[in-house]
Parts: structure tokens; C-alpha cells; sequence
């Protein structure tokens, strides 16, 4: 399996996040932070562990209340407009990202139906919203969803239901 990050893709998270990287034994660490103790983490990417049966990329986030971990990583977005790297792995439509800010914060969003990066965010309800608008940054980097023919049978069902 290919690396999750290259030497460029750890240099562009430190340059986004504003720290160096630190290293051991597999372990990318950036400690980020604005200096309040409420406002600082800890961010490692393991490139490959075991993960039950499976081994894949685990990305990991510590604060002073909360551990959080994204397993199976597919990729990432850097923002330096934003100042922050967004972090997702997609399995059977759902995404889940976690998003790691150059000042210290930290959002996750898990299970989030693919279906809500793209279309009209305004008719989304507000507590559904910002995990549209925040996974949307990762669409570039998602593959393409295999498409389904439709049969005779489907089209003429969906010709039904509008007459």
C-alpha cells in the first residue's frame, strides 16, 4: 500500500498548521495550538497500523478533553486560505473528516451521507449544514460514485410517480 502522506504532503500540513512535524517509530506528530492550554492538540498519522483485520492509514487527534480517531484515511485537503487540513475516509457512501485548525480547534464529522457535499446548501436544516459545507472541500479528492443504469422498469416508475 502506497503512503498516505509524501515528504511534499508533510511539509504543506506544516506550513498550513504553522509547526513542524516531529517523528517516531511510523509516526507523523504535529502539536498544534495559539498558546492557551484550552486551545492546543496533538495531531499523529500512522501511515499503516492494524485496525481489527485490516491495516490502513489512522489519524489521531488529542486535546485536553477529547481523543478522536479517523480510521482507514483516504486522504486529505490543506487550506492555508482556511488554516486548516481536513482529514476523510469514505466507506459505502458515508464520510466521515476529521478537521484539524492551525489555532488549535478541532471538528469531526462522521457518517455523513455523500449526497450533502453537493446541491443547494440552503435546504439543508442548520444542524446538517456545516458538515456539507465543511466535507464539500474534500469532493476534489473523492472518487467518482459508480453510476447505476436505469432500467426501463425504474424510468417508468419515476414517470409514474410525477403524473
Amino acid at each position: 500500500m502506497a503512503a498516505l502522506l509524501s515528504e511534499k504532503d508533510v511539509r504543506k500540513i506544516e506550513k498550513v498548521l504553522g509547526v513542524a512535524s516531529k517523528r517516531t517509530s511510523g509516526v507523523i506528530r504535529y502539536e498544534v495550538g495559539s498558546g492557551h492550554p484550552s486551545r492546543s492538540l496533538a495531531l499523529e498519522i500512522h501511515d499503516e497500523v492494524t485496525i481489527g483485520d485490516k491495516k490502513g492509514p489512522l489519524i489521531t487527534v488529542y486535546t485536553t478533553n477529547a481523543h478522536l480517531q479517523l480510521h482507514f484515511c483516504t486522504g486529505y485537503v490543506a487550506s492555508e486560505f482556511l488554516g486548516e487540513v481536513t482529514f476523510v475516509g469514505e466507506s459505502h457512501g458515508s464520510l466521515s473528516g476529521l478537521t484539524v485548525e492551525r489555532e488549535g480547534g478541532c471538528s469531526l464529522y462522521a457518517n455523513v451521507d455523500r449526497s450533502v457535499l453537493s446541491g443547494d446548501f440552503t435546504r439543508l436544516g442548520p444542524e446538517v449544514m456545516l458538515s456539507g459545507v465543511a466535507l464539500s472541500l474534500t469532493e476534489s479528492i473523492l472518487p467518482d460514485l459508480p453510476t447505476t443504469p436505469k432500467t426501463p422498469r425504474t424510468q417508468k416508475r419515476r414517470v409514474q410517480k410525477r403524473a
